[in-house]
């Protein structure tokens, strides 16, 4: 089994799609699906957390990125499960991470990125789900503004058919998903 089809068969397992066609599930955009995608469950699990780093790893080993980040909390576990596979891989990469904070930080310095940041350097954003791309690109421009260089963006699951993807292209941002929404419905019925 390829890494790949292993995490869509973790998908299924552990719960983190989910199917509803009567009802559906409300998503953060407030768009009602019948899917739900739930990648916090498979990043909390080390073999899973391993798949998705090994499949980014694999996409952007190649990548002129220094930095790793998004937006808070999903953007964390899944910029450093990368981070820690790139620094054990061969090519061993040294990609550093960030995380942008919904809101500046109330009290410090007030930041709303946090992280090691040099204005110039190539950071790429990633998310868990890829619905509509507001995430995405409310990370983009705060590391826009930290004068970080934005061409790329990873997803574990792209969801979109393609209104995700299309709010991103005029930004300058190629979408890199690891699954898609068929991947996954294409995995449920195969099981």
């Amino acid at each position: 089994m390829t890494p790949k089809d292993e995490l869509i068969q973790t998908f299924h397992q552990l719960g983190a799609f989910q199917y509803n066609p009567n009802e559906g599930f409300r998503l953060a955009s407030g768009i009602i699906s019948p899917y739900y995608i739930d990648c916090r469950i498979i990043l909390a699990h080390p073999r899973p957390r391993y798949l998705v780093a090994q499949l980014a790893f694999n996409k952007l080993k190649d990548y002129d990125i220094a930095l790793i980040g998004g937006l808070e909390i999903g953007a964390i576990p899944l910029a450093t499960c990368i981070s820690d596979y790139g620094y054990m891989a061969n090519p061993q990469r040294e990609w550093k991470t960030f995380v942008v904070r919904k809101q500046p930080k109330g009290h410090g310095l007030g930041k709303l990125i946090e992280g090691h940041l040099n204005p110039g350097e190539h950071a790429l954003v990633v998310d868990d789900v890829l619905t509509t791309g507001g995430s995405i690109l409310k990370a983009t421009e705060a590391a826009r503004q930290q004068q970080l260089i934005v061409t790329h963006s990873l997803v574990v699951v792209d969801r979109s058919d393609d209104q995700g993807k299309s709010a991103l292209s005029p930004q300058g941002i190629q979408l890199l998903p690891l699954l898609t929404l068929q991947d996954l419905t294409l995995g449920k019925s195969g099981d």
